[in-house]
């Protein structure tokens, strides 16, 4: 983000210049000469009618001019309040489009206005009766059953609101009855009945949606979509300040050791920032799923685990829970998270990542970074850019076109941009011939300049290829030398000597340091931040190893999100849950623990037991790690099940026999991978094919031939081919149960035994075939040349490529069965009012089918991330039991445009007792419904219709409807 006086802030999207006149109160003409003709005359008539408005509103309330006192009033000049929450505030939605269910009955609710309050009063022919009358607790979008008063000031009274008493009750201040005029406010008895309300926005632009905040203090979690985005900008101005007075006391070599790492092993992190001054310097740890290298820390479940829960809330939390693991230890930058898109199904580190869309990999990627920076740790967002396999990492150049980069591959890093995140990692690779770390295009062009970054990159370790990757956009050189322990830097004394010979400028310099500083400064780690309290290198060292337990209570939250991201495939014949058999048999190694320990492989190297992690450096030590039958037994004991086990898994003979005449047979089985610089059973990282480990195929079907209830639980890092026992009828369920951290074992007892109710959703396909991908792993030859991945596929991999291609997958991007029902009623699509009159030419350009302007920070302005189509529907529990329902919003966009047939552009976690039902609003902004431009350099609207379905999956969609833009 720009700084200073005259930035042009992001909250407006619009260059300095700009951003100069209107503060300098530029006439209306100044701006509307610059905006195409198109948009200029609907720009007039809206800023004559409001100000005509304006006019309106200042006689009907007899403002005095002199007095300075304005009344609050919104722009629209109404208002909404009710009695039991007068304080929520939401934008209204107008030129709703309804549609029925997909069974084509028509369930729309009337709707009538009152004081432009949209009020929709249910249909008692077609639509189910909501089963509660609890109070409300939340104004926006939710359906209610009411009995109380309804209060309406700001504009004219209807003369028969329906279902309200036509006597009005006078209240204080008096109101004018005369037709057509203003009013104060006004105050009816409301009988009980139905309705959804829309509270109405303040004067505020957008409120409370750019809420101006630290982050130490984020915004709530907003569940169905990410409508709150804090404006950082205040907190980032005042941590540059502080910033730039420190680094302009120091030297030039002191502000080279701030960017520069101390080497490998050099110091007590994996990366450190050795000490300047009084300033003591920067520890960076590992990992996504905790604290790296420790002892007493967490091991959370994994991104792809994490992902498939489709819950912000729980996604968040964990956040917040690794943050303050991570500051409790003294780390200042925790190296994640981690957002390769799972282009290729086989990579390895697919499983440290948030599955393979694009838009819910940055939800996720928003909300682990606003919960560990609000623990106060430095979120460092990874691996910019196009790291997307592990063969030949450092040597293989992804050729990608810039239209496919910024909707798919830059997209997760505008969410971590606009979460504030202070650091980004740059990749091992090339893109487009040219080294991530040094690479001009994707650094300052578009991570700095088009995302607005204001915080700091940093290379991956040994990443860095130059001295003059400074020049590129690099900040940092991590851990400082070349090659791991090799004492040389392409920075520290070369960097020296290329500022004071003139090859480097000093202002680049200052700008490196000052940004690193500034990220500091931010998340105020200046004040009372713990010291390291470990040795990554050293177990043993008794003088810095403290033993700090940082574990809290948070391994409720990984059992949770363990059971959470546990998703049901197949459950036939009411197979689960688990009802109290009289025998069972677990089978597979997966099920026990391995015979090496928890943490006897470096890295979690090795696949023995139950899987927990992948293996890498996006790993951790487990504090201990519950298998499936450590946990199944303590259930069976209370069930007086009977309960043995068998876990060879190459001997398929006693496994069958094993499950011969047994009431249950649960099969265990995984499918690991990890990072490429350790080889697990001939598997350089990623994994040579996706069918599942330890002869899982054979067991499973071997033991499927004696036992007619056999279920099977997979522990794996991502999909792997199953279409060779699948289908066999004495297979009653599958549960795929990612890599689920230190509580595997109690989360998959709870799924099993209906503690929990599945709502895990695949984040990503499982193909029938290898072939069906379309997008395989580039091998190298004799690994001295650089390689090229080509990206042909474009836009078009994974569930967009199956829907392109109408290739049938066994299970869908986005599935997940429950032990409950659903069903889904009265969709409503409608435009949300805009009332930040400051950027109504970009919006109004972009309504046109404009290309916005490339500006700083424009692809991460407010206005194009505010919410602007408002997607609203029911939801009913229709089971006995209760659950959550993930329901998923895709949009299709016009034909011609180039994009997939359907896209995730939405969802929401929606908990709901039996009968229960809800009405569940989900927003849907202008970035979501635009293509890049690859000649204009900016988003677009493309011309044409756009509708949505609303579904329970890519393909299983339960209500559709026109988007009215």
């Amino acid at each position: 983000m720009p700084r200073g006086e005259e930035r042009c802030k992001k909250s407006h999207g619009c260059d300095r210049a700009t951003r100069t006149a209107w503060s300098l109160q530029a006439p209306i003409s100044s701006v509307v000469a610059t905006m195409k003709l198109s948009a200029r005359l609907s720009a007039l008539a809206a800023l004559l009618a409001v100000a005509a408005r304006v006019e309106a509103l200042v006689s009907s309330v007899g403002l005095n001019a002199t007095s300075g006192a304005v009344p609050s009033v919104s722009p629209s000049g109404i208002g909404a309040s009710l009695p039991f929450n007068s304080t929520a505030a939401s934008s209204a939605p107008v030129s709703g489009v309804s549609s029925a269910p997909a069974s084509g009955t028509s369930t729309a609710a009337t709707t009538t206005a009152i004081a432009n309050s949209t009020v929709s009063v249910l249909p008692t022919a077609s639509t189910p009766t909501p089963t509660s009358t609890a109070d409300v607790g939340e104004i926006s979008g939710v359906s209610y059953i009411v009995s109380g008063t309804y209060t309406i000031y700001g504009d004219p009274v209807p003369t028969n609101p329906p279902s309200v008493a036509t006597s009005p009750t006078s209240g204080e201040p008096p109101y004018n009855s005369g037709s057509g005029t203003e009013v104060g406010w006004q105050t009816w008895s409301l009988s009980s009945y139905a309705f959804t309300s829309y509270a109405l926005p303040s004067g505020a632009p957008q409120p409370p949606l750019f809420v101006e905040t630290s982050p130490l203090s984020p915004p709530a979690v907003d569940n169905a979509g990410s409508s709150i985005v804090p404006d950082f900008s205040a907190a980032w101005d005042a941590a540059f300040y502080r910033a730039e007075q420190f680094v302009n006391t120091l030297t030039v070599e002191q502000k080279v050791n701030v960017s520069t790492g101390v080497f490998w092993e050099q110091g007590l992190c994996v990366g450190n920032i050795g000490q300047v001054g009084d300033w003591p310097g920067l520890c960076l740890q590992d990992s996504p799923v905790g604290v790296r290298y420790t002892d007493y820390n967490t091991v959370f479940p994994a991104g792809i685990s994490t992902a498939a829960t489709f819950n912000r809330t729980a996604i968040r939390i964990r956040g917040e829970q690794m943050g303050a693991e991570f500051k409790g230890k003294g780390v200042n930058v925790a190296l994640g998270p981690m957002m390769n898109m799972g282009r290729v199904a086989q990579a390895g580190r697919n499983w440290e990542g948030f599955g393979v869309d694009p838009f819910l990999t940055g939800e996720a990627a928003y909300e682990t970074i606003l919960g560990m920076q609000g623990s106060g740790v430095q979120a460092c967002a990874k691996h910019f850019v196009d790291y997307e396999q592990e063969h030949m990492r450092t040597q293989a150049s992804a050729e990608v076109d810039d239209r496919t980069n910024h909707e798919i591959y830059v997209k997760p890093f505008a969410r971590s941009v606009m979460a504030g995140a202070a650091s980004v990692m740059c990749s091992y690779n090339l893109i487009n011939d040219t080294y991530a770390c040094e690479n001009d295009r994707t650094l300052n062009q578009i991570l700095k300049y088009e995302l607005g970054f204001p915080g700091y990159i940093q290379s991956d370790w040994g990443a860095q290829m130059s001295t003059l990757s400074a020049m590129a956009g690099l900040d940092m050189s991590m851990p400082g030398d070349i090659t791991l322990g090799s004492n040389t830097s392409y920075w520290g004394a070369n960097l020296t000597a290329f500022v004071e010979n003139g090859t480097i400028p000093m202002s680049r310099l200052d700008d490196m340091a000052t940004r690193i500083m500034a990220s500091y400064y931010f998340l105020g780690q200046d004040q009372n931040y713990p010291n390291v309290s470990f040795n990554a290198f050293n177990y043993y060292d008794t003088v810095h190893n403290k033993h700090i337990d940082v574990e809290a209570d948070h391994y409720k939250i990984v059992r949770e999100i363990g059971a959470q991201g546990a998703v049901l495939l197949k459950n036939t014949n009411g197979a689960l849950p688990l009802n109290k058999p009289r025998n069972m048999v677990v089978i597979g190694s997966d099920a026990g623990n391995g015979a090496m320990g928890a943490n006897g492989y470096t890295d979690r190297g090795g696949d023995d037991g139950i899987l927990g992690l992948g293996w890498g450096s996006g790993t951790a030590n487990y504090p201990y790690l519950v298998s499936p039958m450590d946990a199944i037994q303590v259930r069976a004991r209370q069930d007086g099940t009977s309960l043995t086990n068998w876990y060879y898994d190459w001997d398929t003979e006693g496994a069958a026999s094993a499950a011969l005449q047994i009431d249950v047979a649960l099969v265990f089985v995984n499918s690991d991978s990890g990072e490429g610089y350790i080889t697990v059973d001939g598997n350089e990282g990623d994994r040579n094919n996706l069918t599942l480990w330890h002869n899982a195929d054979n067991l499973i079907q071997a033991v499927a031939s004696q036992n007619n209830n056999t279920i099977v639980i997979a522990h794996s890092v991502g999909p792997s081919i199953i279409d060779s026992w699948i289908e066999n009828p004495n297979i009653t369920g599958l549960i795929w149960a990612g890599v689920p951290g230190q509580e595997a074992g109690n989360a998959i007892a709870d799924v099993l035994y209906g503690d929990y109710n599945p709502s895990g959703r695949l984040p990503y396909t499982i193909a029938k075939r290898l072939e069906d991908y379309g997008v395989f792993l580039i091998l190298d030859n004799d690994g001295s040349d650089i390689i090229s991945i080509p990206y042909t596929e474009g836009l078009f991999y994974d569930y967009r490529r199956f829907d392109q291609y109408n290739i049938t997958p066994r299970y869908e991007f986005g599935f997940g069965l429950s032990y409950t029902t659903f069903e889904y009623y009265n969709l409503d699509v409608s435009v949300i009012p805009q009332y930040d009159w400051t950027d109504y030419w970009l919006m109004a350009n972009w309504a046109a089918g404009e290309t916005t302007p490339l500006t700083e920070g424009s692809s991460t302005a407010f206005w194009l991330h505010a919410p602007f189509v408002q997607v609203q529907f029911q939801l009913q529990n229709t089971g006995a039991i209760a659950g959550t329902e993930i329901p998923q919003i895709y949009v299709h966009f016009p034909e011609g445009s180039g994009e997939p047939p359907s896209l995730l552009k939405g969802f929401d976690a929606v908990y709901l007792e039996p009968g229960e039902l809800k009405v569940v609003t989900i927003t849907i902004p202008r970035y979501e419904l635009s293509i890049w431009d690859v000649v204009g350099q900016g988003w677009k609207k493309p011309s044409g219709a756009f509708s949505l379905s609303v579904g329970t999956s890519s393909r299983d969609f339960r209500l559709s409807g026109y988007i009215p833009i």
